[in-house]
């Protein structure tokens, strides 16, 4: 219109212009650089102490540090390995594994479990309490016992994520099983198919949106219980790293751990929803 503003008509031509994905990207790309623009104010003005927030500087520093080998101090020709004798990327892999062996038997228990709780009445009465009772608890409240009855090896930290894991798994599996339509089921059984076909061709298939959604809920809640996990013999692993470098009062490099461990979370998150745009298409289109 003739009357609207420069600023606004420069505003809805940018949006006509620009592809939806193209502005998210733009928008969350802004946002990142006001949000390092505050920090850099923040720090440059000393307006909080820097062994509480470092600079952005001091964190990259951290970063690079804990990525490459550099000398033991100032002066000392001695040359040490990242941190801990670990490069920053193998302990992300290792916590990782960790994530992978854990959540990974989760996967294939928790659909099974939530199929036979969703399909049998009898089966969801007596399990439901002890799946209920055990998403209720906090990690850091049972790692103690999974401790003295696995070690501090890794044993107990892949059990640690995997029973993270396997509530949400399971319970949305049960979720998706219970809202499939009875007019389908009801269908398929007229046209003459029995009690396996009807779980292979109509309930697990309008399940699995609820079970693909039970997985990235369970990968997000496992990742966020990694420094748990690694709370006691964590080396290598971000979490543990992480911890300790926060029990040595290394804010850079605590932050660096935090960052790395974020990114990771959104690459995760992000792949799980590739994976489930490519095994459900047909979601939202029923």
């Amino acid at each position: 219109m003739a009357g609207e503003p420069p600023l606004l008509r420069v505003k809805n031509a940018v949006e006509q212009s620009l592809p939806d994905v193209v502005r998210s990207w733009l928008v969350r790309l802004i946002a990142l650089v006001v949000f390092i623009a505050v920090w850099l104010l923040i720090a440059g003005l000393h307006l909080v102490d820097e062994k509480f927030l470092p600079a952005p500087s001091a964190v990259w520093d951290a970063a690079v540090r804990a990525s490459t080998w550099h000398q033991v101090a100032p002066g000392v020709p001695r040359e040490v390995l990242g941190e801990q004798n670990y490069f920053l990327w193998e302990h992300l892999v290792a916590s990782l594994q960790r994530i992978f062996a854990g959540v990974g038997v989760a996967i294939v228990l928790g659909p099974i479990v939530g199929f036979a709780m969703g399909m049998s009445k009898t089966f969801n009465t007596v399990t439901e309490p002890y799946l209920n009772f055990l998403r209720a608890l906090p990690p850091l409240g049972y790692i103690g016992l999974l401790i003295v009855w696995f070690g501090i090896g890794d044993t107990s930290k892949v059990w640690l994520l995997f029973l993270a894991a396997f509530p949400a798994i399971a319970i949305s599996t049960v979720s998706g099983v219970q809202g499939v339509s009875r007019d389908q089921i009801n269908a398929a059984r007229a046209l003459g198919a029995n009690r396996l076909q009807v779980l292979t061709g109509v309930v697990m298939p309008a399940s699995l949106p609820e079970v693909i959604n039970g997985i990235r809920i369970a990968v997000g809640f496992a990742w966020t219980t990694v420094v748990a996990a690694e709370l006691n013999n964590g080396i290598p692993g971000i979490g543990g790293l992480a911890y300790l470098a926060g029990q040595q009062l290394n804010a850079p490099l605590t932050i660096a751990c935090i960052i790395v461990i974020g990114i990771t979370a959104l690459l995760l998150d992000a792949l799980i929803k590739w994976i489930g745009v490519l095994l459900v298409p047909w979601k939202g289109k029923a």
